[in-house]
């Protein structure tokens, strides 16, 4: 019996895998005649069931129907270890669990380095903010392999959106923080593990499916923007892009083509970026947009006005520097929140 004073519950999964290796590394199997998936992963002692959505995830550019494997093609496995451990904190069931400690606040699903949050200020107090970071659960999102470690691009949207609503929270802000890793907290690796226990608020399994899975944070921040109705509310949604090796890219955003306050909202972060870039990088051109892209399905189902936000491209060995390194991942999220802030001091000036 845990003691009451503990927030926690640890529910520990135990895996069939007799074998045991470092989570991001770099794994492979050559696709022998008459191999299919299921064939594939139970030749690796994997349980088939329960590694198939994660594997299709991993080749998806490398798969015929997106089922069938190739003869003779080498194909990445998903990483996997003989236990996880899933710490399910109570701070998911409400975005108002918390614990003052003078003149800190305690959030457990920052991790223990960071999980004090300092009182900074009120100025974003009566603010509503959702975080959504790109993927997760089954799906990694865009991959590489950076130097022969597997690199996953929800795992790198995630730290940076912790990041960012410490940030928020550390101004007054009320944060939902809608896609949530029980165990992982902010991270100061480079390479940062990959794992496939994130769930949708409040502790909604992820669904393999993309249009389920795009569906449950729909509803998600739907259902609580009705509950917040009247407030100052915004959606953020992170992501790192994939493109070609050579196609570095600056951070740019989206929102909706018909609204105003999102427009406003991206603008802001938009100009926040360039003032920076300005003033760290004189001789370097900041050439990230702001745009509309309403057919993304975030950004035209969900209510509150809102910014789409694309890293950099996990492909690029110059835009890496920008993501793997903690510090470049605290100052996008320092710099995304500066923004924030602007658009919150700004909000009630006629456009």
């Amino acid at each position: 019996m845990y003691p009451k004073k503990c927030s926690f519950l640890l529910l520990i999964l135990v895996l069939s895998s007799l074998t045991i290796y470092a989570q991001n590394s770099v794994k492979t199997v050559i696709a022998e005649k008459g191999d299919g998936i299921f064939s594939i992963l139970r030749k690796q002692g994997m349980d088939p069931i329960k590694h198939y959505g994660h594997f299709v995830a991993l080749n998806k550019d490398n798969l015929r129907d997106s089922i069938q494997l190739y003869e003779g093609r080498k194909y990445v496995l998903p990483p996997f270890v003989e236990a996880e451990v899933v710490v399910v904190d109570t701070i998911q069931k409400k975005a108002t669990e918390r614990k003052i400690i003078g003149k800190e606040t305690e959030y457990s699903i920052f991790g223990k380095k960071y999980a004090l949050v300092p009182n900074m200020s009120k100025d974003l107090e009566g603010a509503v903010y959702y975080l959504i970071s790109g993927h997760g659960g089954p799906d990694p999102g865009a991959i590489e392999n950076y130097e022969g470690k597997i690199i996953a691009e929800d795992e790198y949207a995630y730290d940076i959106t912790l990041r960012l609503a410490r940030e928020l929270m550390s101004q007054g802000a009320k944060v939902y923080i809608i896609i949530r890793d029980p165990n992982d907290g902010i991270r100061d690796e480079r390479i940062l593990e990959i794992d496939r226990d994130e769930v949708t608020y409040p502790n909604l399994e992820i669904p393999l499916n993309q249009l389920a899975r795009l569906k449950q944070r729909v509803d998600a921040v739907n259902k609580l923007y009705a509950e917040n109705l009247g407030k100052y509310q915004r959606l953020i949604v992170t992501h790192v892009d994939s493109r070609s090796k050579g196609q570095n890219i600056d951070v740019f955003f989206y929102h909706h083509e018909k609204s105003k306050n999102g427009k406003r909202f991206a603008e802001n972060i938009h100009t926040t970026f360039q003032n920076k870039y300005q003033k760290y990088q004189p001789n370097r051109e900041y050439s990230g947009t702001f745009e509309d892209r309403t057919n993304l399905y975030l950004v035209k189902k969900t209510h509150p006005a809102m910014v789409y936000i694309e890293i950099g491209n996990i492909k690029s060995a110059k835009d890496q520097r920008r993501i793997l390194d903690p510090d470049n991942r605290q100052a996008l999220a320092k710099w995304i929140s500066e923004g924030v802030l602007l658009d919150y001091q700004t909000r009630n000036k006629v456009p």
